[in-house]
């Protein structure tokens, strides 16, 4: 089952386009789940610590940025948050989402384009694995702070090798120095598999959002 996951990975990696990765998670939507999990994928679970340590549960709406098939979710509603929005690209992932009965809104969108909410609408957004190399671009941390509310957290992880070179850091830097948000914490990087992929390592980010 490694041998599988490791397979995909590196598919979906490889993906030069929207579309070849698109064509790559609707053909691993099925088993992602399976093989992600036997690999220890552990970031849907690990960021839960940073949304209950941030988050209030009756804080309002919670969004998902970059949900793929839903894994946080039903932890999420066992926390007691009960107002969960999930977004994706990939039509299938979010099908499988859908199945698990936890997110009372899932829409299709992409990440780095315009989202299809209003400005000001989420409590905070989350969003792991998604900042990574071949995925969404940094751009996208500005429209997700549009959606969501002053005063509201913003959580995400970033890969180590694209912080720099993909304008993680500079657009951090930026959004800090115009007033968008500021910085609650960031950690060392971190395996985000447990058992393979060792060299895949990304740190958490959390930041206030400001206006």
């Amino acid at each position: 089952m490694a041998h599988r996951s490791n397979r995909e990975l590196e598919q979906v990696y490889a993906a030069r386009s929207p579309d070849e990765l698109a064509a790559a998670y609707a053909a691993w939507a099925a088993a992602y789940d399976r093989d992600t999990l036997a690999a220890g994928y552990c970031l849907p679970f690990q960021v839960l610590a940073w949304v209950s340590r941030y988050v209030r549960p009756d804080a309002g709406p919670l969004l998902d940025a970059g949900c793929g098939t839903g894994l946080s979710g039903p932890y999420l509603a066992s926390l007691g948050y009960d107002r969960i929005a999930g977004l994706d690209f990939s039509e299938e992932m979010l099908k499988v989402a859908g199945s698990r009965n936890a997110y009372d809104d899932l829409k299709r969108a992409t990440l780095g384009e315009v989202l299809p909410w209003q400005d000001n609408h989420f409590a905070a957004f989350f969003s792991t694995g998604v900042f990574t190399e071949g995925h969404a671009p940094a751009s996208s941390l500005e429209e997700l702070c549009r959606i969501t509310r002053p005063g509201g957290i913003a959580i995400f992880t970033v890969r180590d090798t694209i912080f720099h070179s993909g304008g993680f850091g500079s657009t951090i830097e930026d959004l800090s120095g115009r007033g968008i948000w500021r910085r609650l914490e960031q950690s060392p990087p971190f395996r985000a598999f447990a058992l393979d992929e060792p060299d895949v390592l990304v740190s958490a980010h959390v930041f206030e959002v400001l206006a």
